[in-house]
């Protein structure tokens, strides 16, 4: 029998991944409710298992007193004595119950503590392994579905990647081996719940971290990314290394790294940009893969306003604005769009108010001066005046293309 205790709890501690001494305790706190549940809870009871041998003591402890108030917890000195001659008022004194007297409540009620330990003692450990690898790539095969959530079998516990961690229209069978990012491990009253997912932006810096050596090395270094599952991902990248193009090395040879990225994402776009500390070079890459003709920027507003050729307004612009949005989240600049015939047409609707502005105040000049005749400004000199305060009332900052050659807008 004692045999066959050790070796029970030597098992679950193997299947569960639980400490044997953990599973002792749980054993003898089992025993410890049983007992109570028998002979009351005021009774003072010891349970202790020997690790080696699986020898069972359950003792329950009386106080020698004299007299006797409460004979639940205190026994009388006569009494005492007839079992030990030197005992003494004050001492404490213990007699062996027997497991069988327990009867079968009360073995019914040590199952549930035992299974109840056992249960804690094992979110407690998936808890403490699994914490530890939170950010991380991890592997697992498909259980099944419930309420559109995935169970996934990964080691020795089973992880959940909920609907809106997924990426959106994949689909999976029970069997598929999956990769996945773990979140997070969450505690509930209940268990342990370790929770998956696909759709997290940092999942696809894990990916190029282990497609592009350089990246794991850190030679490039990832400065943001931002993403809409299942549509398109933006991802910023620069290199401490000068011999290194960053862009060049998270492609790969014919583009072979980047795609087993988008294989892996189900066919996801992904835009890979050079990160620059100059912020017009970087809105201009950040709304690739549109050309961008010119950009102007307004620092204290943190906003850009940029100039696309017609041809490219809805490729800059993005379906439902995605382009110009992930943009947007990537700079951390406010963006505007325009095409390039509608800044001409507000730059020469800018230049007629400054002319007529002129014109305005010239003839006021001579309403002023009375009979003094006022030579007005030759058109070169209004021509000149107008495109000066165009640029001066233009909210924007001079913006210029993204490109090494800057272009002023006019």
């Amino acid at each position: 029998m004692k045999r066959e205790i050790m070796a029970v709890i030597e098992q679950v501690g193997r299947e569960k991944g639980i400490d044997k001494d953990r599973v002792l305790a749980a054993v003898e706190s089992a025993l410890l409710t049983a007992a109570k549940k028998k002979y009351g809870n005021n009774e003072n009871i010891q349970v202790q298992i020997d690790p080696d041998s699986g020898e069972i003591s359950i003792v329950s402890l009386k106080t020698i007193a004299d007299p006797v108030t409460d004979v639940k917890t205190e026994i009388s000195i006569e009494e005492a004595r007839e079992i030990d001659a030197e005992a003494e008022v004050g001492d404490e004194m213990g007699s062996l119950l027997e497991m069988g007297d327990f009867g079968r409540i009360a073995a019914q009620a040590a199952k549930q503590v035992i299974c109840q330990k056992v249960r804690e003692a094992e979110w407690e450990a998936v808890e403490r392994e699994y914490s530890k690898k939170e950010g991380d790539l991890v592997h697992g095969i498909i259980l099944g579905q419930e309420r559109r959530n995935y169970l996934v079998e990964i080691g020795k516990t089973e992880a959940l990647l909920p609907i809106h961690e997924q990426i959106p229209r994949e689909a999976h069978r029970r069997g598929d081996r999956v990769r996945a990012m773990l979140l997070e491990v969450r505690r509930t009253p209940k268990d342990v719940q370790v929770i998956l997912s696909r759709a997290h932006p940092q999942f696809v810096v894990k990916l190029f971290q282990l497609e592009v050596p350089e990246v794991m090395e850190k030679i490039v270094e990832i400065k943001g990314v931002v993403r809409e599952p299942g549509d398109r991902t933006k991802i910023a990248v620069f290199s401490r290394d000068k011999a290194v193009d960053p862009v060049g090395a998270c492609v790969g040879i014919k583009g072979s790294r980047v795609q087993a990225i988008v294989r892996e994402l189900k066919g996801e776009k992904i835009d890979i940009i050079p990160w620059t500390t100059d912020p017009r070079v970087f809105i201009g890459e950040a709304l690739n893969p549109a050309s961008i003709e010119k950009v102007g920027i307004d620092e204290q507003k943190k906003a850009a306003l940029v100039v696309v050729a017609d041809s490219q307004l809805s490729l800059a612009i993005g379906k439902n604005g995605q382009n110009v949005r992930l943009a947007a989240k990537l700079t951390g600049w406010k963006i505007d769009i325009i095409s390039g015939s509608e800044y001409e047409k507000e730059k020469l609707e800018r230049e007629k108010e400054i002319k007529a502005a002129l014109a305005e105040e010239t003839e006021a000049q001579r309403e002023q001066a009375g009979e003094e005749i006022v030579t007005p400004p030759a058109e070169s000199e209004i021509a000149q005046v107008a495109t000066e305060g165009a640029e001066e009332a233009s909210d924007l900052a001079s913006p210029e293309k993204p490109t090494e050659t800057t272009e002023t807008l006019s």
